[in-house]
Parts: C-alpha cells; sequence; structure tokens
C-alpha cells in the first residue's frame, strides 16, 4: 500500500504519521485515494469534527468512531485492528486528563506496528505535539500564522533564547501562540 498525501509525501504502513494541514487536504485524501478504500479503515474523532462531513457517501470500508474522552481514545486504539487508522485530534480531550497523553501516545505507536497511523491537526497545539513524540514522519502544511505588525520575520527573535508568553518557540522559530 502506498498512500500519496502530495506530491512525494508518501504515508506507508508500519509508521506513525503526524500531519497538520488544512481540513480540505485530509478531505481530499480520504475522498480521492483509491488505496484507502481497498483497505479496512478507521476514522477517530473527537467531540466535533471537521473533516468528517466532508467525507463522500460513496467511501467505503471506511468506519468512523467518536471518542468524547481521553480514556475513549485509548481503549479505541488498543482494539483496533485496521490497517489504516486516521485520528482527528481533539485537545479537549486532555483538558482533565493530561496524564493520558502518554498513554496514548504509546497506543499510537503500538498500533503503527501493523497499520498506517495518521493523527491529524489543522493546527499544532501543545497536546499534539506530546503525541507526536514517537512519529516517525511529521508534515506541517498548514500556512505560517500572521505575526503581528511589530515583529521581525519568523526565524529572527530579538528576545533570544526566551520569549514573551504570548510566543512560542517551534522548530528554531518564533510563532504567535
Amino acid at each position: 500500500m502506498r498512500i500519496e498525501l502530495q506530491n512525494k509525501m508518501v504515508l506507508q504502513p508500519g509508521t506513525f504519521t503526524a500531519v497538520v494541514a488544512p481540513e480540505k487536504t485530509i478531505i481530499n485524501l480520504v475522498n480521492t485515494n483509491p488505496d484507502l478504500q481497498r483497505y479496512l479503515s478507521l476514522f477517530v474523532g473527537g467531540t466535533s469534527s471537521r473533516i468528517l462531513p466532508g467525507i463522500h457517501r460513496t467511501v467505503t470500508r471506511f468506519e468512523v468512531q467518536r471518542a468524547f474522552t481521553a480514556h475513549q481514545l485509548f481503549t479505541i486504539l488498543t482494539e483496533s485492528a485496521h490497517t489504516v487508522i486516521l485520528i482527528e485530534h481533539d485537545p479537549t480531550l486532555y483538558d482533565q486528563a493530561w496524564g493520558m497523553i502518554a498513554p496514548i501516545a504509546g497506543a499510537i505507536d503500538e498500533c503503527s506496528r501493523d497499520a498506517l497511523v495518521i493523527l491529524y491537526s489543522p493546527t499544532a497545539d501543545r497536546a499534539f505535539c506530546a503525541l507526536t513524540q514517537t512519529a516517525n514522519r511529521f508534515y506541517f502544511l498548514s500556512p505560517l500564522p500572521k505575526f503581528p505588525a511589530n515583529r521581525p520575520s519568523p526565524g529572527i527573535s530579538p528576545y533570544g533564547a526566551s520569549a514573551p508568553s504570548s510566543y512560542q518557540r517551534t522548530l528554531g522559530v518564533w510563532l504567535a501562540a
């Protein structure tokens, strides 16, 4: 199985891939990729989904499960026997259960030994970054956030090693939080 996210961005079984991208990118992946329709796929969403309403009804072999708590997400992952698992990140699951991040990350890693696991989010937040510590690949396809007019260009920080609390350093670049 070879699933192409975009040109030269290949998703393969036995890997855990983290993807930060616009909703349209993931919706297009699910709707137009014939490989996803040949294999038993699982979509795991949280309390609300941004991409599920855009999935065509003609997509077959695509099961949907919802997790309303971090514990439910953990259970879904440990019981899954699917070839492809697409998890739509929901940061609200961890508001009251931050301690579940490590077990869920471990369950994702365990699932990725036998399946292609994709953890998707439209933006990278603290919980998403914690979950992706064991990811085999990380694709960041979203545009960079707009910086305030009084900020220098990305990658240049007048603050040295520290910045105001409203900024976060990610991959060597200061981003507005």
